[in-house]
């Protein structure tokens, strides 16, 4: 009778605990762009909510090192990182969402990446500074395309990589979300079953972690998805190395533009997933390759991204490379037929 009783009171304060932590972390779509409609505290005129391997934030700390921006740095760890902060109760404040970045300028938020860098550098060009967008408005329209090409769109990346690059980018960041998420306790990650906005995203996580390196390749969706994610990176990067062939250094003309910090992003993670040799093997694309040594000669990879590390990661990117030394058959597995 005592141990029913037990297991009915426990059973009671799980299901209590689970209704007032989901209503108070209640997520939702958030459009793009700045919400006047918002305020949130503040103590600096710019504060920036983001995460070291998010390639958004990225993007962002890029554009506000080339812009020199100076801004309050708010930290915020996904689980691939160490946790779901992102789903927390603090940062639904923030935005409710749950992604990264989230820019606060004056106290109201600005969320996606494309639109906080589009909206910083119009700032910048009102105040007359490095505005990262040519005045030119044909060069703007030609920017504004391949912005469109490495920015992540929708929430599930399988979906337009044909148009972008940077939903290919995370799709081919898997085998790293893979190995890192072997160093995340199992209970850390089963948080966004419970929570996450996008359960979905959160039981490929489990089942990454349940499957490790050695099987996730296995799956055969993910690796499907994985290959046609990789085909049509070697489309994207050849439409590059094309137009890179009549204007480099830069995407547009002579200026280094919101285009090219977008760009940067994707071939530094092309380099921290372990891609960056199969893309640019022997002479292949070699227009990338020169902009590619030029893009990390730059304030934004500088300091937008050499600046910000995570230990996590870290060990993940060395326990990837060292595994696909050691499986020659798993490399295959993610690289296919090479052409």
């Amino acid at each position: 009778m005592i141990p029913m009783i037990f297991s009915s009171t426990l059973l009671v304060g799980l299901v209590s605990w689970f209704l007032w932590e989901k209503s108070h972390r209640k997520t939702r779509d958030m459009p793009a762009g700045l919400h006047k409609d918002i305020s949130l505290p503040f103590t600096q005129e710019y504060e920036l909510y983001h995460n070291n391997l998010s390639l958004c934030s990225k993007k962002v700390r890029a554009c506000m090192a080339e812009l020199d921006i100076d801004y309050k740095s708010h930290p915020i760890e996904l689980i691939e990182t160490g946790s779901y902060e992102n789903i927390g109760r603090d940062y639904l404040t923030v935005n409710p969402g749950g992604l990264v970045p989230t820019l606060v300028h004056n106290g109201h938020p600005v969320y996606e990446s494309h639109a906080i860098i589009a909206y910083l550098a119009k700032l910048k060009e009102g105040a007359g500074g490095n505005t990262l967008v040519p005045a030119d408005e044909a060069d703007r329209a030609a920017m504004q395309t391949w912005i469109d090409k490495a920015s992540l769109t929708g929430d599930d990346p399988t979906t337009n990589i044909k148009r972008s690059a940077a939903n290919c980018a995370g799709l081919l960041t898997t085998p790293l979300m893979v190995s890192a998420l072997q160093d995340i306790p199992l209970r850390l990650i089963f948080e966004g079953l419970l929570f996450h906005r996008i359960r979905s995203r959160a039981a490929i996580f489990m089942i990454m972690k349940l499957r490790g390196l050695s099987g996730f390749t296995k799956i055969k969706p993910l690796m499907n998805a994985l290959g046609e994610a990789r085909n049509n990176m070697e489309l994207h990067l050849d439409a590059l190395d094309e137009h890179l062939l009549g204007n480099g250094p830069h995407i547009i003309g002579n200026q280094l533009t919101l285009a090219d910090i977008s760009w940067l992003v994707i071939l530094e993670r092309l380099v921290e997933a372990d891609w960056m040799e199969f893309f640019l093997r022997g002479d292949q694309r070699p227009n990338v390759q020169r902009y590619w040594q030029y893009l990390q000669q730059t304030q934004g990879y500088k300091i937008g991204i050499l600046e910000f590390q995570s230990t996590v990661m870290d060990a993940a990117i060395q326990r990837l490379k060292s595994h696909k030394r050691n499986n020659p058959a798993f490399t295959a597995s993610l690289e296919g037929q090479r052409q």
